[in-house]
């Protein structure tokens, strides 16, 4: 904090505003139910989309939309790897043939291509 620029007050405990004259957006109540038998109740504005699934605010599981219909749900995409895309570039043989250039250069810079003799 630069030189107590805020000196005398408490920082996050008490607020100088009030609701006095404010409107609000008029809320839902919407109910979601997880498998546990919990009961989790969120206000949503009113022209918001409501969301299918919600997490449990008890256990934290997947909770479900009480009386909402479940959207179509589209397939998804499994996560492409690095290899995936490696081999997107690259055959197996090359990269084999690459992975032995890069070996003998390092055997040849650590000298073990070399025999000593004693």
């Amino acid at each position: 904090m630069a030189d107590g620029a805020l000196r005398g007050t408490r920082l996050g405990s008490t607020s100088y505003e009030s609701d006095a004259g404010v409107d609000f957006a008029p809320r839902r109540m919407t109910t979601y139910d997880c498998p546990a038998g919990h009961e989790t109740t969120m206000p949503f504005a009113e022209e918001a989309e409501i969301p299918y699934d919600w997490e449990c605010a008890t256990c934290g599981q997947p909770a479900t939309l009480r009386d909402g219909v479940e959207p179509e749900r589209k397939p998804e995409k499994p996560a492409r790897t690095h290899w995936d895309m490696l081999l997107e570039r690259r055959s197996i043989p090359e990269l084999e043939e690459l992975l032995d250039e890069r070996l003998a250069l390092l055997r040849a810079r650590r000298g073990e291509g070399v025999r000593r003799s004693a």
